[in-house]
């Protein structure tokens, strides 16, 4: 059995950079691949959509190709792939493929593949009849094939038999699928389908490589792969592993030294750069079914810590997490959302005084002594976030945490800490109110919402960050003053810049909101009087 190995690293790659690549690393890539004499080299995407800058692969046009330096080995072995979404409407299917495709003998693309989630394979079957009349080869890869029953996998098979198909790949596309389950989805592919068969493995857990050989053992004779497994999430089956572990299986192994070059000048860096590869959070991914997408995105934003991350990881096993969507990861990372509860009134113990709130930026150590002195002389009631103790603590008279799992993660050391906390209670999860029942605790409820909200005994937020829910017991405890130490801020093109900048917008929107000022360096739009001059 000859397997035919499929590198698809520009294309799968381009999640990470926006499928901008670099004129000289697709040349260098593209003459690495014909030395190794890969099968077909999927350049990138065909695609209608065009509401955000995207580089060239991201479309794959013919005049895009035809302008690239293509290695004559290459001719012939050129593929594209298709979203099915953007042609799973049937009434607009012929249209949508006349704009995307020339007749094979106009263009260099030989192969194209359809990527579709199983609601939209029937309805884009019919595309591969007109791709194959304008003389293409034609692949269609199932996604998201492990939610699906094996009956149910048989009878795609068989659907897609009465169509001119030359190969039928399905994606691994959550990286967990055990060697049990890989047999028995190829067997049921089997049941159905004659002819060849191709398995693109996500490396959630670390099995891609080993799955695409156990797939190939079990009858599979297509290969995906990316170079260094560079991919959305994870990644893939690494290109340069799997030409050796499949190596007796193939006619000409090619020459792994351009490779090794390809990698070295430009792979390793990227790789460092973005984060593609397993790690425990794709892992705990892949075993709850959760998109890798989610964990690549927070990966790459600042604004998401650890604990954020497995906060949002607990949040879409229980809530619907295998599908993408920027609003679920929204709603995970605020968590709150059902009504507020709240049994403690702020303004009992607040009202009509002055509130320090301690961040944790550097500024709070650094001027340890002047505001250890500050609190001495003005008596404000300071509150912590979180855990920060850079400052006596029986200076502190309270600290505020509001995201679970960070409280989760602080759980022990808020017990030992002298201070009450100040926590929406009521609303944690019952596994945190039991570790935190021997705390002093106030009550103060919390939802997530468009505006800041003060009423008595809860707040609504535009975002669950401790700092709005501080700035809110402040404002609902009906106190005079709010002074800030510790907001150094961050670098102006840091996520977090942007989110703070954005709540402190909303914050003064609010007609009533208390006036804020700092007394350390801030980046942010906030009044400073130094700590080293007169009384603020």
């Amino acid at each position: 059995m000859k397997i035919k190995m499929l590198d698809c690293t520009l294309r799968d790659g381009g999640y990470y950079n926006n499928w901008d690549f670099d004129p000289v690393l697709i040349k260098d890539y593209l003459e690495a691949m014909d030395s190794l004499k890969v099968d077909f080299v999927e350049i990138g995407f065909r695609s209608l959509k065009n509401d955000s800058f995207n580089g060239g692969v991201a479309y794959s046009t013919d005049t895009f190709l035809n302008n690239l330096s293509m290695p004559r080995g290459l001719i012939g072995k050129i593929g594209v792939m298709i979203n099915g979404a953007e042609i799973a409407d049937t009434k607009s299917q012929n249209s949508s493929l006349e704009k995307l495709f020339k007749p094979k003998v106009e263009s260099l693309v030989t192969l194209v593949r359809i990527a579709c989630h199983v609601h939209e394979f029937k309805n884009c079957l019919p595309a591969s009849k007109w791709l194959k009349k304008k003389g293409y080869l034609v692949g269609f890869n199932l996604m998201q094939i492990a939610d699906r029953s094996l009956d149910e996998i048989t009878e795609m098979a068989i659907a897609a038999k009465d169509y001119p198909i030359d190969v039928l790949y399905f994606a691994d596309s959550m990286g967990s699928l055990s060697s049990d389950q890989l047999k028995n989805i190829i067997n049921a592919f089997k049941s159905g389908w004659k002819k060849d068969l191709g398995i693109h493995a996500h490396d959630n857990i670390g099995q891609a490589v080993s799955n695409s050989i156990e797939a190939v053992n079990s009858g599979i004779n297509w290969v995906d792969s990316t170079v260094t497994g560079m991919g959305r999430g994870s990644g893939n089956a690494q290109t340069e592993y799997i030409l050796l572990a499949l190596a007796n299986l193939r006619k000409s192994q090619g020459n792994f030294i351009k490779l090794l070059k390809l990698i070295d000048k430009y792979f390793k860096d990227m790789k460092k750069s973005y984060g593609w590869g397993t790690n425990p959070f794709y892992y705990l991914a892949g075993q709850y079914g959760i998109h890798p997408s989610y964990i690549q995105h927070m990966l790459q934003d600042k604004r998401y810590n650890e604990e954020d991350i497995l906060g949002v990881i607990d949040f879409l096993k229980v809530k619907e997490g295998k599908k993408f969507s920027l609003d679920t990861l929204e709603s995970a990372r605020h968590f709150y959302s059902s009504e507020p509860k709240g049994k403690w009134m702020p303004h009992t113990l607040l009202k009509e005084k002055t509130i320090l709130i301690l961040g944790s930026g550097p500024g709070v150590k650094k001027y340890q002594f002047e505001i250890e002195t500050f609190v001495d002389q003005n008596k404000p009631y300071v509150i912590a976030l979180n855990t920060q103790s850079n400052i006596k603590e029986n200076l502190i008279n309270a600290r505020v945490a509001c995201h679970p799992v960070r409280l989760l993660a602080d759980c022990k050391d808020h017990i030992k800490l002298p201070q009450p906390l100040i926590t929406p209670f009521s609303m944690l999860p019952d596994p945190l109110k039991k570790d935190l029942s021997q705390k002093e605790i106030l009550d103060f409820g919390i939802t997530i919402g468009k505006h800041f909200k003060f009423n008595e005994n809860y707040c609504e937020l535009p975002t669950s960050l401790v700092i709005a829910y501080a700035l809110a017991i402040a404002n609902s405890g009906l106190a005079n003053k709010i002074i800030l130490a510790g907001f150094d801020g961050y670098n102006a093109d840091d996520p977090r810049s942007k989110e703070m900048s954005k709540l402190l917008l909303e914050y003064k929107k609010h007609q009533k909101a208390l006036p804020l000022e700092s007394i350390t360096p801030t980046n942010y739009q906030i009044p400073v009087h130094s700590i080293f001059g007169p009384n603020t």
